[in-house]
C-alpha cells in the first residue's frame, strides 16, 4: 500500500469517527433537553369521538410524559403500547420533532353498527367486525341490529357467522347513501334471516340471509322507484326480496304467500303430464276402472263378487219366488194391551 493510499484511508477513518462523535454529542445534547409541548391528533373521528383527548392525556401522564420532562426520561414505546390497550384506539404513534415537540397521533376505530342482544345488552362493531364496548360519554347514530343471539365474549361458530353476516349487510348499506338514509333497524329472526325496518314507511323488508346482497338490494331500489313513487309507502305491509328474480309485495290486510314463478310452474306442469302419460302406458300401473254407481241404488259386494259376474235366474219359478218374497209385507210386532 502506498503512502498516499494510507493517508486517504486514515483521513476517511478520522472523518467517520468525528461524525460519530458529533452524532453522539448531539444525541446527548438532545436527551438533556426537555419536552417543549405535546400535540395530540385523533384521526378517524370525523363522525364519532369515542376517544377523547383527555383519555390520551391521562395515559401520557401515567407514563410520565408531559411538557417539561427530560427527553431521556420519556419512553415512547411504552406509551404507545399503553395507548393501544384501549380497544377504541386502532393505532398510536409518538415522536419528537426538532423543536422537542411531542406529536401523538391516534387512529380511532370507526363504529359501523350497534347490535342489541336478546337479553338487552348492546355493543358496536367496526368495519372489520371487531366488537367494541358502548361508551357512556358518546353515542353514534348508526344502523341498529336487534335480537343478536349471544352475550358471550367468545362466540360459537353459528353466532360468529351471524356477526359476519351483520358486517356484510352493514358494509353494503353504508356504501349506498339511499339505503343508509332509509334503513332504521335490522331484526335478526330465530331462523337467522334478516328483516329491515325502514325510516319512511311501516312495511317489513325481508332479505333472507346475507347472500346475493347486490341482487336483493338492486331489486329493492328498483321497487322503490317503480312502485312506491306511484302508489306511496303506506300501501304494502311486506316487501320480500329474498327470492331470485322476484319481489313479493304484500298489500296491507292480505295474507302472506310465496309466489311461484310462472315459467317454472309451466315447466313443472309439463313434466307432470309426461310422467302421467308414461304411467298410463305402463302395464305395471294398469288397473280396472269401476263405473260410478247411482246414489239411489245400494250394492253390497265382496272381493269374490267383483271377480265373478252375478248369475241371472234361469227359470220362471225362481223369478216368481223372488217376486213374491219382494212383495211379501214385513211382520209387525204389536205390544200387548
Amino acid at each position: 500500500m502506498s503512502v498516499k493510499t494510507k493517508i486517504k484511508t486514515i483521513s476517511w477513518s478520522l472523518l467517520g469517527l468525528a461524525c460519530v462523535v458529533l452524532l453522539v454529542a448531539a444525541m446527548k445534547a438532545k436527551d438533556s433537553k426537555s419536552c417543549s409541548n405535546v400535540e395530540i391528533n385523533i384521526d378517524g373521528a370525523t363522525k364519532h369521538m369515542f376517544v377523547q383527548q383527555a383519555d390520551v392525556v391521562e395515559v401520557l401522564n401515567k407514563n410520565n410524559i408531559r411538557a417539561g420532562e427530560t427527553l431521556s426520561d420519556i419512553n415512547l414505546r411504552n406509551a404507545e403500547q399503553s395507548l393501544e390497550k384501549n380497544v377504541w384506539i386502532k393505532d398510536a404513534e409518538l415522536f419528537f420533532d426538532n423543536r422537542q415537540v411531542l406529536h401523538v397521533k391516534i387512529s380511532e376505530r370507526e363504529p359501523t353498527a350497534r347490535i342489541f342482544t336478546i337479553s338487552g345488552n348492546s355493543f358496536y362493531i367496526d368495519s372489520t367486525g371487531l366488537r367494541l364496548p358502548v361508551n357512556e360519554n358518546a353515542t353514534a347514530r348508526l344502523i341498529v341490529f336487534t335480537s343478536f343471539p349471544s352475550d358471550k365474549n367468545i362466540l360459537s361458530k353459528p353466532d360468529s357467522l351471524v356477526l359476519d353476516d351483520i358486517k356484510r349487510i352493514t358494509q353494503y348499506i353504508n356504501a349506498d347513501s339511499f339505503l343508509n338514509a332509509q334503513t332504521a333497524q335490522v331484526n335478526i329472526t330465530p331462523q337467522r334471516t334478516y328483516e329491515i325496518t325502514p325510516v319512511v314507511g311501516d312495511q317489513v323488508i325481508r332479505i333472507g340471509n346475507a347472500d346475493s346482497l347486490d341482487e336483493k338490494f338492486t331489486k329493492l331500489i328498483a321497487f322503490y322507484k317503480q312502485v312506491f313513487s306511484k302508489v306511496g309507502f303506506e300501501r304494502y305491509s311486506v316487501i320480500d326480496v329474498q327470492y331470485y328474480g322476484q319481489v313479493v309485495a304484500v298489500r296491507k290486510d292480505e295474507s302472506y304467500t310465496i309466489p311461484v314463478d310462472t315459467a317454472r310452474a309451466i315447466q313443472q306442469l309439463k313434466q307432470a303430464d309426461i310422467k302421467l302419460i308414461k304411467a298410463l302406458k305402463d302395464t305395471t300401473y294398469a288397473a280396472p276402472v269401476i263405473k260410478p254407481v247411482s246414489d239411489s241404488v245400494k250394492h253390497e259386494f265382496n272381493e269374490e263378487a267383483v271377480k265373478q259376474p252375478v248369475k241371472k235366474a234361469n227359470n220362471k219359478k225362481q223369478h216368481s219366488n223372488n217376486k213374491k218374497n219382494a212383495q211379501k209385507p214385513k211382520a209387525v210386532m204389536k205390544k200387548k194391551a
